[in-house]
């Protein structure tokens, strides 16, 4: 990623990015400073900037965490979290698609740039009409929409709302190979992948630094390059964000794009910054909406980019995310392939996953132990 070069370009500055979570734990010493007042659309006494789950926390800390006081150092801590606080766990399908919804128009409303959600309902396409209308309603306003594409890649597979809505990008796992990670929900309507295996960040069952990952954290990585790229480019739209970051992320093995595995690509926010790839394309034409209304790929997502080796679950299966809940672990700053030290990654993001069977529906946030 050379996040440290990239952060000589952009950190994220003056880009808001909405969390749609458990909450925000603005007190953990990596985000003073970093978290808006934001909302609570859960039933919940304590409000959007506290988080009894350490969830939502990780997700922000991951996006925009500035590593003081020993924590968490996000790719974009330039950029300022707004909590949108929901508990959609255990919750009915009708009272999951008013809080998405609720949520979601909040965040456009609060003039979001990127709006997060790393967590998603396994359901019916009709169980989220109004979450589907609030989607419209964001894109519209010029949010750009990332959610986790599901943890259930070795299961139902079924698809995840709101990831599977028209508009939203939904947001595949890898690991530091490159590879798919197995537990990563695949489908048409998977957009982008990112880092989601074999992380670190604050345990959620105890106290210290534990290893895990799920789709959450990629998306969470994913969100944070939308916001590095956008605070460069700050009068680029939410469809021009998107368009360069489909056509410059690291493309699926073989002829077949978007894949239903990783969609157009594991996200290079460094080939737009450093390198100045990826053309914005027209400011009112959402990319992903026209490859879904279309009967062939769209062209211009991946005219750019280039034919770097990157995941190919057929011919390289990958390990699977550890599964052991709050496993402690150590975290060392890791090398790229520059030698700059990518710290984000070594203490990157990590939570356990928690869900609920309900009705028609069930709710997890998108993270695994």
């Amino acid at each position: 990623m050379k996040a440290n070069d990239m952060w000589k370009v952009s950190r994220g500055q003056s880009v808001k990015v909405a969390v749609i979570d458990t909450g925000v734990n603005a007190l953990l010493p990596e985000l003073k400073g970093q978290v808006l007042v934001g909302k609570n659309f859960s039933e919940a006494e304590k409000g959007a900037q506290e988080d009894s789950s350490g969830h939502g926390s990780n997700m922000a800390a991951l996006i925009a965490g500035t590593g003081s006081g020993g924590g968490i150092q996000g790719l974009a801590p330039g950029a300022k979290i707004l909590p949108v606080k929901v508990a959609v766990e255990g919750e009915d399908p009708f009272s999951v698609d008013s809080q998405f919804s609720s949520a979601i128009r909040y965040a456009a409303e609060q003039k979001a740039q990127v709006i997060n959600i790393s967590m998603g309902s396994l359901g019916a396409s009709r169980d989220f009409p109004k979450t589907k209308s609030a989607v419209e309603y964001a894109l519209k306003r010029g949010s750009l929409i990332l959610a986790a594409s599901g943890n259930d890649g070795e299961k139902t597979n079924l698809p995840s709302y709101p990831a599977a809505v028209p508009g939203v990008v939904a947001v595949g796992a890898i690991d530091r190979a490159g590879k798919v990670a197995k537990f990563s929900t695949s489908g048409d309507y998977v957009g982008l992948a990112a880092l989601g295996v074999d992380l670190t960040t604050h345990c959620t069952k105890s106290a210290g630094i534990c290893n895990s990952g799920g789709t959450s954290h990629a998306t969470a990585i994913a969100s944070a390059s939308a916001a590095l790229i956008w605070s460069k480019h700050p009068k680029w739209t939410n469809n021009q964000v998107l368009r360069v970051m489909m056509q410059t992320a690291s493309p699926p093995a073989g002829d077949v794009i978007p894949s239903s595995y990783l969609g157009y690509g594991s996200v290079r926010p460094r080939k737009v910054l450093l390198d100045s790839e990826g053309d914005p394309g027209p400011a009112d034409v959402n990319p992903l909406l026209a490859r879904e209304g279309a009967t062939k790929p769209d062209p211009s997502a991946s005219a750019s980019a280039s034919k770097s080796p990157s995941a190919d679950p057929q011919s390289t299966p990958a390990p699977q995310a550890d599964k052991k809940s709050d496993k402690k672990t150590v975290a060392e700053p890791k090398k790229n392939d520059d030698n700059s030290s990518t710290l984000w990654i070594a203490i990157g993001a990590g939570a356990v996953l928690l869900g609920g069977a309900v009705a028609f529906a069930l709710v997890r946030r998108r993270g695994r132990a």
